[in-house]
């Protein structure tokens, strides 16, 4: 929980810099992207969590990771490796993506279906996620042949599973509680 609260704050500090930058877009895929390529190799994630390494040392590697990015971010992530808070990156890249999301009036969302959906069935269900939530949805889609049909749709922490492996699963309830 305490470790939440921390990288709520920073995620926010640097909302606010992103806003007063007029970046905050920007450094949202820039917080994403560093924080999925440290999270997601190994050897950088180990250099990074190592108190071997020198925190100069830290921050002139992210540094130099991104050779584009505004001087801001930059001073965060640095500021961010100064307080040794580079393990919450991936905390703080989501909770960050979150705010950017509420700014923005979208959504993520997660559609499992039975088999790969055609592009036309994916803008459809696209445009009825949107329409259903008021919001532009996100939409990520997965294949999951365990669900036999239908849909499972996630929109934050509620799950609306309509597959019909769940349909089967509470028509034999029904019929074994007769």
């Amino acid at each position: 929980m305490r470790y939440e609260a921390i990288a709520r704050n920073y995620a926010e500090a640097l909302f606010a810099l992103g806003e007063q930058e007029g970046e905050s877009e920007r450094y949202g895929a820039l917080l994403e992207a560093l924080a999925s390529a440290v999270t997601g190799t190994p050897r950088v994630l180990a250099v990074m969590m190592s108190p071997r390494v020198p925190k100069a040392v830290k921050a002139q590697l992210l540094a130099d990771a991104l050779p584009d990015a505004p001087k801001p971010f930059v001073l965060f992530l640095q500021a961010l490796v100064k307080r040794s808070r580079q393990g919450l990156l991936d905390e703080i890249a989501q909770l960050y993506g979150a705010m950017v999301d509420e700014k923005l009036n979208r959504v993520k969302v997660g559609v499992t279906l039975a088999h790969e959906a055609d592009s036309a069935l994916q803008k459809q269900l696209v445009a009825s996620l949107t329409e259903a939530l008021g919001k532009e949805a996100l939409v990520g889609f997965a294949t999951d042949p365990a669900i036999l049909g239908g849909t499972v749709v996630r929109v934050g922490n509620r799950v609306h599973d309509g597959s019909l492996r769940r349909k089967l699963i509470m028509l034999r309830r029904q019929l074994l509680n007769r």
